[in-house]
């Protein structure tokens, strides 16, 4: 059975991997994972770190804030979208199709 590890004890074991201060059969015996395993946290650790200082890296990860707020922002947007429709929904006419669907109600979502 595989054992997750968490992102903070994958960086640390592969940082202390990197410096070469202990061995793998070391630090494999102080972490309790398999040595092949730091090998390839070292590996993904020097191929990545370069990521860091780049601008792409910046670009790509936005800040909670900037998420926090790009959700606020969609959030708004729905619910003027959605007070629109409950607005409008009486005034067009019936709501319904030639067919006689119920634009409204057969969304198979439950109502609002």
């Amino acid at each position: 059975m595989k054992k997750a590890h968490d992102a903070a004890l994958k960086a640390k074991v592969a940082l202390e991997a990197l410096k070469g201060e202990r061995t793998m059969a070391q630090l494999s015996s102080q972490y309790g994972v398999h040595p092949n395993q730091i090998g390839r946290w070292k590996k993904e650790l020097l191929e990545r770190l370069p990521e860091i200082f780049s601008g792409k890296w910046r670009k790509e990860h936005k800040t909670e804030a900037e998420m926090i707020e790009e959700l606020y922002k969609q959030i708004g947007q729905l619910k003027v979208e959605n007070d629109w429709l409950k607005k409008n929904r009486n005034c067009s006419g019936s709501g319904k199709t030639d067919t006689g669907r119920d634009l409204f109600h057969d969304t198979g979502f439950p109502p609002v």
